[in-house]
């Protein structure tokens, strides 16, 4: 299982990126389960709340959701 390790503010992206859209967790989670995701609401909260990993695999789900490119995850990160 590949994860990407949350050293950098990822997750308010993800927020951001969710608010945007309209949805709700519980309506993105469902979206992201018809695309074959295992994700539950409450460890998407926590993926949001920066104190869990988020799978390569999630990623590629939510950018297809959002219809976004890979760079809005990462919009405003700088290098370590």
């Amino acid at each position: 299982m590949t994860m990407i390790l949350q050293n950098a503010d990822l997750y308010l992206n993800l927020k951001r990126l969710r608010q945007s859209s309209g949805l709700s967790q519980y309506e993105l989670v469902a979206q992201m389960q018809l695309l074959g995701s295992t994700m539950s609401r409450s460890t998407y909260a926590k993926i949001e709340q920066g104190s869990r990993n988020i799978k390569v695999t999630d990623i590629v789900a939510l950018k297809r959701i959002y219809n976004v490119e890979f760079s809005e995850f990462f919009e405003g990160i700088g290098t370590c």
